[in-house]
């Protein structure tokens, strides 16, 4: 410790402590995203009293400087950017057809190249891996399964994960019959089915602006129109402005991520969501919420499902494991509600089927209480990587450059600023062996060609910090 905590000095102790801290900070030896000292280890170290460590870090936290978060500690936060929130869009005039097959393609091939450096998937998952205990699962259940590993399984799903899946709602006073629960070959399928149920080719479909591009793309395939709302980078939807869509267009479905939103990372508390369902259902819309994120929130409590404030049945929940388990195994779900006939339907044309084995295998592993351990694990460790990723963009990227303070999930969006165009840099990056997702792809009507999206979704490496370093000087050659 180079800074000497003495009570003949002027300031308090816990002053003193405060400052020891910053100092730390200023010279590299703690970093954003790290822990710090546990308060009886600081206070045997500096020789003073834990209420006194306790009264510098709840100092430092008032500041904004640390957070606590609870049963693990006390964590060292980025200093917020200048201006960082990215700016309020306009809504959308006019719904439109997409067209953005030929860059997501481009994206989709950068992600698999070798050796590059992935920020451009969103896969949290390997921020803390669950390979080995997936691995020891899926043993065990080949074992007991015999011949019926191979066997394909029922439609709508294993019965025994439905089970487990129905009496993790009951958690949020959702009451949900394993009737009206499909499994699907991840959530993607999910929001296919979920579309097909409520929405024909034509009908207009609201979504969130930016949007995840999968989203996007899919209402592409399904000849369906696009309708952009405004998203809060803090908070979600604005729902003046999804109010004033509803009154000026023939809205059929929305498609929103109420919880952790991509690829800004915004959380729609519970408040805001119950005034959201009860929006659409008083015009009688429906809403497909893309819930696959809700399990990475980072603050104290998750948010509850859009499900459990549906007076008339108009939300469809689309979630899978792929976030939080096994992006390779395919297995999500839909809750379908009334339209569950339909939705069993259409799961028999699409796929058949999703894997008898994977699915069992989920099932043993949620069970066996691995699933919520590893899931504390990596909500913790993408806590610290978003922390990371954002000091580290401090450092590389120019002051009046915005950036999101994701609220969970594994991505942040930045707005480069007008001068700049993210599918050069996609490109420039490219060449130099790192893979990002330029903001073109999240919007179906050309917005956000000035942001980026990077992935904190991955094992926290010097690497990484030196691609951000190069992405930093490469931006003056992506001005347009």
């Amino acid at each position: 410790m180079s800074l000497v905590i003495s009570k003949s000095k002027q300031e308090f102790l816990y002053q003193q402590v405060m400052q020891l801290v910053r100092e730390l900070c200023d010279q590299g030896t703690l970093l954003p995203g790290e822990k710090l000292p546990s308060l009886r280890k600081m206070a045997d170290k500096l020789n003073v009293s834990i209420p006194t460590v306790k009264l510098a870090y709840q100092s430092l936290e008032s500041q904004g400087l640390v957070e606590a978060r609870e049963k693990s500690g006390y964590f060292l936060k980025s200093v917020a950017m200048q201006s960082a929130r990215p700016k309020r869009v306009k809504l959308s005039r006019e719904p439109v057809s997409v067209n953005m097959q030929v860059l997501i393609e481009q994206v989709y091939d950068a992600i698999h190249q070798a050796d590059v450096v992935p920020f451009g998937i969103a896969n949290p998952v390997a921020a803390a891996p669950t390979d080995k205990m997936l691995a020891r699962t899926m043993r065990r259940v080949m074992s007991m399964a015999g011949s019926r590993a191979i066997n394909y399984g029922a439609i709508d799903g294993y019965s025994p994960l439905k089970q487990q899946l129905v009496r993790r709602y009951l958690d949020f006073g959702i009451g949900v019959d394993s009737q009206e629960l499909v499994i699907t070959n991840g959530a993607q399928e999910a929001l296919t089915i979920a579309l097909k149920c409520v929405a024909k080719a034509g009908d207009i479909i609201a979504i969130e602006s930016p949007c995840y591009f999968g989203i996007i793309e899919l209402i592409e395939s399904l000849g369906l129109k696009a309708l952009e709302i405004p998203l809060c980078p803090d908070d979600g939807i604005w729902l003046d402005d999804l109010n004033q869509a509803l009154q000026d267009h023939d809205i059929k479905a929305c498609v929103f991520s109420t919880a952790i939103n991509n690829p800004v990372g915004s959380f729609m508390p519970d408040h805001k969501r119950k005034k959201l369902v009860e929006l659409l259902e008083s015009q009688n819309v429906v809403l497909i919420e893309d819930d696959v994120y809700g399990d990475l929130h980072f603050g104290a409590a998750r948010g509850t499902p859009a499900q459990a404030y549906s007076k008339k049945g108009l939300v469809l929940t689309c979630a899978s494991f792929s976030k939080t388990a096994a992006p390779s195994y395919r297995v999500g779900w839909l809750i379908a509600g009334k339209f569950a006939a339909q939705a069993r339907r259409f799961k028999r044309a699409f796929s058949c089927s999703t894997s008898l084995i994977n699915q069992w295998t989920l099932y043993e592993f949620v069970a066996s209480g691995e699933y919520e351990r590893n899931l504390k694990l990596l909500r913790q460790t993408l806590r610290s990587n978003k922390e990371r990723m954002i000091w580290c963009l401090q450092q590389a990227f120019p002051s009046s450059v915005r950036v999101s303070d994701p609220q969970g999930g594994c991505v942040v969006w930045i707005d480069l600023g007008k001068c700049y165009d993210s599918v050069k840099l996609f490109h420039l990056a490219l060449d130099e062996g790192i893979s990002i997702t330029p903001g073109y792809i999240f919007s179906a009507t050309n917005k956000y060609r000035n942001c980026i999206r990077l992935s904190y979704g991955l094992p926290w490496s010097d690497r990484l910090e030196q691609a951000i370093s190069k992405l930093g000087e490469l931006l003056h050659l992506a001005k347009k």
